[in-house]
Protein backbone atom coordinates (compact mmCIF):
# COMPACT_ATOMS: atom_id res chain seq x y z
CA UNK A 1 0.00 0.00 0.00
CA UNK A 2 1.08 3.60 -0.86
CA UNK A 3 0.10 6.26 1.46
CA UNK A 4 1.14 10.18 0.57
CA UNK A 5 0.99 12.85 2.76
CA UNK A 6 0.57 16.41 2.28
CA UNK A 7 0.75 19.67 4.14
CA UNK A 8 -1.58 22.61 3.02
CA UNK A 9 -2.48 26.32 3.35
CA UNK A 10 -4.17 27.85 0.78
CA UNK A 11 -3.87 25.89 -2.57
CA UNK A 12 -6.99 26.12 -4.08
CA UNK A 13 -5.16 26.74 -7.44
CA UNK A 14 -3.81 22.79 -7.17
CA UNK A 15 -4.77 20.31 -4.43
CA UNK A 16 -7.73 18.89 -6.57
CA UNK A 17 -5.03 18.24 -9.77
CA UNK A 18 -2.78 16.84 -7.55
CA UNK A 19 -4.75 14.02 -5.27
CA UNK A 20 -6.07 13.06 -8.44
CA UNK A 21 -3.00 12.50 -10.71
CA UNK A 22 -1.50 10.81 -7.91
CA UNK A 23 -4.54 8.44 -7.38
CA UNK A 24 -4.43 8.07 -11.00
CA UNK A 25 -0.84 6.70 -10.70
CA UNK A 26 -1.45 4.67 -7.82
CA UNK A 27 -1.58 6.44 -4.04
CA UNK A 28 -4.00 4.49 -1.64
CA UNK A 29 -5.03 6.98 0.20
CA UNK A 30 -4.31 10.56 1.63
CA UNK A 31 -3.50 11.77 4.57
CA UNK A 32 -3.76 15.26 4.50
CA UNK A 33 -3.33 18.34 7.09
CA UNK A 34 -4.51 21.96 6.55
CA UNK A 35 -3.41 25.02 8.05
CA UNK A 36 -5.98 27.32 8.45
CA UNK A 37 -6.60 27.78 4.67
CA UNK A 38 -9.55 30.42 3.53
CA UNK A 39 -9.33 30.23 -0.33
CA UNK A 40 -11.53 26.85 -0.44
CA UNK A 41 -8.57 24.06 -0.05
CA UNK A 42 -10.35 23.17 3.23
CA UNK A 43 -13.84 22.49 1.58
CA UNK A 44 -12.44 20.87 -1.74
CA UNK A 45 -10.88 18.83 0.67
CA UNK A 46 -13.98 17.46 2.01
CA UNK A 47 -15.46 17.22 -1.43
CA UNK A 48 -12.66 15.38 -2.62
CA UNK A 49 -13.31 12.77 0.36
CA UNK A 50 -16.53 11.53 -1.16
CA UNK A 51 -14.29 10.23 -3.90
CA UNK A 52 -11.06 9.15 -2.47
CA UNK A 53 -9.96 7.86 0.81
CA UNK A 54 -8.11 11.18 2.55
CA UNK A 55 -8.09 11.51 6.09
CA UNK A 56 -7.52 15.22 6.67
CA UNK A 57 -6.21 16.87 9.90
CA UNK A 58 -6.76 20.54 11.20
CA UNK A 59 -4.12 21.98 12.12
CA UNK A 60 -4.18 25.25 14.08
CA UNK A 61 -0.71 26.53 14.74
CA UNK A 62 2.13 28.12 13.69
CA UNK A 63 3.38 26.59 10.17
CA UNK A 64 6.08 23.90 11.19
CA UNK A 65 6.77 21.99 8.53
CA UNK A 66 9.08 19.35 10.16
CA UNK A 67 7.09 18.38 12.47
CA UNK A 68 3.98 18.33 11.06
CA UNK A 69 5.49 16.07 8.38
CA UNK A 70 6.57 13.72 11.42
CA UNK A 71 2.88 13.76 12.38
CA UNK A 72 1.43 12.81 8.91
CA UNK A 73 3.79 10.07 8.16
CA UNK A 74 3.09 8.44 12.19
CA UNK A 75 -0.66 8.94 11.54
CA UNK A 76 -0.01 7.01 7.56
CA UNK A 77 1.57 4.52 9.42
CA UNK A 78 -1.08 3.90 12.34
CA UNK A 79 -4.19 4.31 9.83
CA UNK A 80 -3.33 2.14 6.87
CA UNK A 81 -0.14 0.61 7.64
CA UNK A 82 1.46 1.18 4.29
CA UNK A 83 4.61 -0.25 2.44
CA UNK A 84 5.56 3.36 1.67
CA UNK A 85 4.74 6.87 2.81
CA UNK A 86 5.73 9.65 -0.35
CA UNK A 87 6.19 12.77 2.23
CA UNK A 88 4.61 15.47 -0.34
CA UNK A 89 3.15 18.92 -0.84
CA UNK A 90 0.74 20.94 -2.80
CA UNK A 91 2.74 21.75 -5.38
CA UNK A 92 4.94 18.66 -5.82
CA UNK A 93 3.73 15.75 -8.60
CA UNK A 94 5.68 11.94 -8.34
CA UNK A 95 5.69 10.61 -11.61
CA UNK A 96 7.40 7.47 -12.15
CA UNK A 97 9.50 7.16 -15.15
CA UNK A 98 7.97 4.04 -16.57
CA UNK A 99 4.51 2.22 -15.40
CA UNK A 100 2.33 3.78 -12.38
CA UNK A 101 3.98 4.49 -8.28
CA UNK A 102 2.79 0.45 -7.59
CA UNK A 103 5.63 -0.51 -10.25
CA UNK A 104 8.03 1.50 -9.47
CA UNK A 105 8.12 1.20 -5.91
CA UNK A 106 7.99 -2.76 -6.16
CA UNK A 107 11.85 -2.78 -4.52
CA UNK A 108 13.73 -2.90 -1.21
CA UNK A 109 14.79 -0.51 1.38
CA UNK A 110 13.37 2.23 3.65
CA UNK A 111 14.41 6.02 2.38
CA UNK A 112 14.33 6.90 -0.75
CA UNK A 113 15.73 9.97 -2.15
CA UNK A 114 14.09 11.07 -5.24
CA UNK A 115 15.47 13.86 -7.35
CA UNK A 116 12.95 17.05 -7.93
CA UNK A 117 13.16 19.64 -11.06
CA UNK A 118 12.01 23.28 -11.04
CA UNK A 119 8.82 23.52 -13.52
CA UNK A 120 9.12 26.81 -15.53
CA UNK A 121 6.69 29.38 -16.10
CA UNK A 122 7.13 31.26 -19.25
CA UNK A 123 4.77 34.13 -21.31
CA UNK A 124 2.16 30.93 -22.19
CA UNK A 125 1.65 29.47 -18.50
CA UNK A 126 1.65 32.82 -16.59
CA UNK A 127 -2.06 33.19 -15.80
CA UNK A 128 -2.31 29.99 -13.54
CA UNK A 129 -2.87 27.57 -16.43
CA UNK A 130 -0.07 25.95 -15.00
CA UNK A 131 -0.49 22.58 -16.21
CA UNK A 132 0.08 23.35 -19.71
CA UNK A 133 3.64 23.56 -18.66
CA UNK A 134 6.18 21.27 -20.75
CA UNK A 135 9.65 22.91 -19.16
CA UNK A 136 12.05 22.36 -16.46
CA UNK A 137 14.89 23.09 -15.01
CA UNK A 138 16.98 20.11 -15.68
CA UNK A 139 20.42 21.39 -14.96
CA UNK A 140 20.06 24.32 -12.34
CA UNK A 141 22.41 27.36 -12.10
CA UNK A 142 24.30 27.70 -9.51
CA UNK A 143 24.94 30.94 -7.20
CA UNK A 144 25.99 31.77 -3.82
CA UNK A 145 23.27 31.86 -0.98
CA UNK A 146 24.23 35.46 -0.36
CA UNK A 147 23.13 36.88 -3.15
CA UNK A 148 19.64 36.11 -3.23
CA UNK A 149 19.29 38.79 -1.17
CA UNK A 150 20.67 40.98 -4.05
CA UNK A 151 19.22 42.33 -7.61
CA UNK A 152 21.98 40.44 -9.13
CA UNK A 153 20.92 37.38 -8.82
CA UNK A 154 19.72 34.55 -11.33
CA UNK A 155 16.22 33.88 -11.32
CA UNK A 156 15.19 31.48 -8.37
CA UNK A 157 13.50 28.90 -10.75
CA UNK A 158 17.14 28.14 -12.19
CA UNK A 159 18.49 27.43 -8.70
CA UNK A 160 19.12 24.05 -7.35
CA UNK A 161 16.85 22.72 -5.26
CA UNK A 162 17.14 19.46 -2.85
CA UNK A 163 15.68 16.15 -3.52
CA UNK A 164 12.58 14.67 -1.64
CA UNK A 165 12.08 11.35 0.41
CA UNK A 166 9.97 8.44 -0.06
CA UNK A 167 10.15 6.50 3.53
CA UNK A 168 9.14 2.90 4.89
CA UNK A 169 7.45 4.76 7.86
CA UNK A 170 8.33 1.86 10.40
CA UNK A 171 11.36 2.11 11.68
CA UNK A 172 11.39 6.46 11.14
CA UNK A 173 12.90 8.60 13.10
CA UNK A 174 13.09 11.75 11.96
CA UNK A 175 11.91 13.63 8.62
CA UNK A 176 14.43 16.65 8.09
CA UNK A 177 13.51 20.08 6.35
CA UNK A 178 11.18 20.24 3.94
CA UNK A 179 10.95 16.31 3.47
CA UNK A 180 14.91 16.35 1.68
CA UNK A 181 16.09 14.14 3.89
CA UNK A 182 14.98 11.10 6.77
CA UNK A 183 16.41 9.46 9.14
CA UNK A 184 15.46 5.87 9.43
CA UNK A 185 16.63 2.66 12.19
CA UNK A 186 17.63 1.30 8.76
CA UNK A 187 19.61 4.16 7.46
CA UNK A 188 21.55 5.32 10.41
CA UNK A 189 25.28 4.43 9.22
CA UNK A 190 24.99 5.94 5.40
CA UNK A 191 22.89 8.72 6.78
CA UNK A 192 25.58 9.94 9.21
CA UNK A 193 28.59 8.31 7.16
CA UNK A 194 27.56 8.54 3.59
CA UNK A 195 24.88 11.67 3.15
CA UNK A 196 26.43 13.35 0.63
CA UNK A 197 27.06 9.77 -1.72
CA UNK A 198 23.70 8.45 -1.06
CA UNK A 199 22.03 7.27 -4.75
CA UNK A 200 19.27 8.59 -6.01
CA UNK A 201 16.22 6.61 -6.01
CA UNK A 202 15.86 6.86 -10.09
CA UNK A 203 12.59 5.18 -10.78
CA UNK A 204 10.36 8.44 -9.58
CA UNK A 205 11.02 12.27 -10.34
CA UNK A 206 9.35 14.87 -8.50
CA UNK A 207 8.28 17.87 -10.69
CA UNK A 208 7.38 21.28 -8.64
CA UNK A 209 5.42 24.21 -9.18
CA UNK A 210 6.89 26.26 -7.15
CA UNK A 211 5.03 29.40 -8.24
CA UNK A 212 2.29 29.23 -10.76
CA UNK A 213 0.64 32.72 -10.93
CA UNK A 214 1.06 36.23 -9.57
CA UNK A 215 -1.97 35.83 -7.73
CA UNK A 216 -0.46 32.45 -6.10
CA UNK A 217 2.77 34.18 -5.82
CA UNK A 218 1.32 37.09 -3.81
CA UNK A 219 -0.59 35.34 -1.66
CA UNK A 220 2.45 32.64 -0.57
CA UNK A 221 4.05 35.74 0.58
CA UNK A 222 1.88 37.37 2.20
CA UNK A 223 1.82 34.10 3.88
CA UNK A 224 5.61 34.29 4.50
CA UNK A 225 5.20 38.17 5.56
CA UNK A 226 2.74 36.83 8.43
CA UNK A 227 5.50 34.89 9.27
CA UNK A 228 8.22 37.02 9.91
CA UNK A 229 6.00 39.16 11.85
CA UNK A 230 4.20 36.59 14.36
CA UNK A 231 7.97 35.03 15.08
CA UNK A 232 11.24 37.18 14.20
CA UNK A 233 13.63 34.25 14.57
CA UNK A 234 11.71 31.84 11.93
CA UNK A 235 13.73 30.32 9.89
CA UNK A 236 13.57 31.03 6.25
CA UNK A 237 15.57 31.71 2.98
CA UNK A 238 16.91 34.53 2.31
CA UNK A 239 14.76 34.48 -1.22
CA UNK A 240 11.43 34.60 0.84
CA UNK A 241 12.85 37.43 2.96
CA UNK A 242 14.12 39.39 -0.35
CA UNK A 243 10.43 38.74 -1.98
CA UNK A 244 8.30 39.57 1.12
CA UNK A 245 10.98 43.01 1.68
CA UNK A 246 9.87 43.53 -2.46
CA UNK A 247 6.32 42.83 -1.67
CA UNK A 248 6.43 45.69 1.38
CA UNK A 249 7.38 48.29 -1.37
CA UNK A 250 5.30 47.17 -3.79
CA UNK A 251 7.56 46.07 -6.38
CA UNK A 252 6.82 41.84 -6.55
CA UNK A 253 4.73 42.12 -9.90
CA UNK A 254 7.68 43.34 -11.15
CA UNK A 255 9.71 40.67 -9.31
CA UNK A 256 7.14 37.90 -11.05
CA UNK A 257 7.57 39.46 -14.62
CA UNK A 258 11.25 39.89 -14.72
CA UNK A 259 12.82 37.16 -12.82
CA UNK A 260 10.13 34.27 -12.51
CA UNK A 261 8.25 34.67 -15.91
CA UNK A 262 10.71 33.42 -18.99
CA UNK A 263 9.53 34.57 -22.19
CA UNK A 264 9.78 32.31 -25.55
CA UNK A 265 13.82 33.45 -26.47
CA UNK A 266 14.71 32.78 -23.22
CA UNK A 267 13.40 28.98 -23.13
CA UNK A 268 14.97 28.74 -26.53
CA UNK A 269 18.48 29.70 -25.34
CA UNK A 270 18.03 27.55 -22.03
CA UNK A 271 16.77 24.75 -23.48
CA UNK A 272 19.48 24.70 -26.53
CA UNK A 273 22.42 24.80 -23.51
CA UNK A 274 20.67 21.95 -21.94
CA UNK A 275 19.58 24.12 -18.89
CA UNK A 276 15.78 23.34 -19.68
CA UNK A 277 14.44 20.47 -21.16
CA UNK A 278 11.03 19.76 -22.73
CA UNK A 279 9.10 16.62 -20.97
CA UNK A 280 5.07 16.48 -21.71
CA UNK A 281 4.59 13.56 -19.29
CA UNK A 282 3.43 16.52 -16.91
CA UNK A 283 0.86 18.39 -18.68
CA UNK A 284 -0.56 14.74 -20.30
CA UNK A 285 -1.35 13.96 -16.90
CA UNK A 286 -2.36 17.04 -15.43
CA UNK A 287 -4.48 17.69 -18.16
CA UNK A 288 -6.23 14.13 -18.57
CA UNK A 289 -8.10 14.14 -15.48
Amino acid sequence: MIVMTILVKDEIDIIERNIKVHSKLGVDAFVVMDNNSTDGTREKLDELSKEYEITIIDEKGLYNQAKWMKKLSSVAKNKYNPRWVINNDADEFWIPKEGNLKEALNVSGAVLTCQRYNMVIDESVSNGNYYDAEYHVHNPVFYRKETQLTQEYPSIILSKIGPKVITDPKGLLIIRGGNHKALHLKNLWDYWRHYDKIKRFSNIEVFHFVIRSYEQFEKHIKIRKALLEDKKHIRMGPHYRRWVKLYNEGKLKEEFENRIVFNQNEVKVFEKYGIFQKDTRIKELLKNI
